[in-house]
């Protein structure tokens, strides 16, 4: 997909702040955070939103998901975060590539 702008930041012909990458996916600073970390985490395959996900990316969307803690510990989130996934336009979704939010605060750390 040329003109989706997260398969532009998968080719690495735009810039992001990359936080993780592996073969599957890539997640990476949100360039207007609404917390102190505002994390964007992205599948390498274009999928235009929840709606399209089926059996045959459904294990990527797992690993997803059981990478999301992973990414929030290493971003200093240790307490706890926020998952938040928009689905269509109605739903808040304005990039039409399926993206999960990871959102925290890093001042409520474990003593």
């Amino acid at each position: 997909m040329t003109d989706c702008i997260f398969c532009k930041i998968i080719s690495k012909t735009i810039p992001a702040d990359i936080v993780f990458e592996n073969d599957n996916m890539l997640a990476f600073k949100d360039i207007h955070p609404q917390y102190p970390v505002h994390l964007l985490l992205i599948p390498k395959i274009h999928i235009k939103s929840l709606e399209e996900v089926s059996a045959q990316n459904a294990n990527l969307i797992q690993e997803m998901l059981l990478t999301l803690p992973k990414i929030a510990k290493e971003n200093g989130l240790l307490e706890g975060f926020r998952t938040v996934l928009n689905t269509g336009a109605g739903g808040g979704q304005e990039v039409d590539h399926i993206h999960f939010h990871l959102i925290g605060d890093v001042r409520h750390k474990i003593k």
